[in-house]
């Protein structure tokens, strides 16, 4: 059984990209034409969320460098101390709606420093697989359409992420604590 799943995750992909062109000309639909037409659009769209994505990545950059994200870890660490959840686990649940490529890092650092097998390990793998980037995700596709009024969409996103982050908590306390 383990060989046919390798076999079909070693072809799985390439069997796809080889399938949609073939398809695609069964159905005399112009493949390089429509190729290039959407690569195009897709750098259109590039550049016109690049605003979006600095402003986001500067109040990222201001929000870790002046003390806000230290100063609210020690402020809440208390806190979560009495309630069984390490203290250095929060700050991988406030950038994870907002980096993800930082909540990564993050995330890599502890498990480096602690061990993948050690609660911190498992609560910080966890809180990557169960919470999303939401800030970025908002960013990029409201931007990319021209959305100024998310309405709901940031409230929602937002509380979806604790709701993740907390649920990966209580899992991992329950299955490892």
């Amino acid at each position: 059984m383990t060989s046919i799943i390798n076999l079909i995750s070693a072809w799985a992909i390439p069997a796809l990209i080889a399938f949609i062109p073939l398809f695609a000309f069964t159905k005399k639909v112009p493949v390089y034409e429509s190729f290039v037409l959407g690569a195009k659009d897709g750098f259109q769209t590039a550049i016109q969320i690049i605003p979006n994505l600095v402003g986001m990545m500067v109040a990222i950059s201001v929000f870790r460098a002046s003390g806000a994200l230290d100063f609210f870890v020690g402020w809440t660490g208390p806190f979560l101390s009495r309630l069984g959840v390490p203290s250095e686990i929060l700050p991988l649940g406030l950038l994870r709606p907002l980096t993800g490529t930082g909540s990564l890092a993050f995330a890599t650092d502890l498990i480096s420093v602690h061990g993948p097998d050690s609660m911190i390990g498992r609560m910080a793998s966890t809180i990557q697989g169960s919470t999303d980037t939401t800030l970025y995700v908002l960013t990029v596709y409201m931007g990319a359409v021209g959305i100024r009024n998310g309405r709901y969409s940031l409230k929602v996103g937002l509380f979806s992420d604790v709701i993740g982050f907390v649920a990966s908590i209580a899992v991992c306390l329950l299955f490892f604590g």
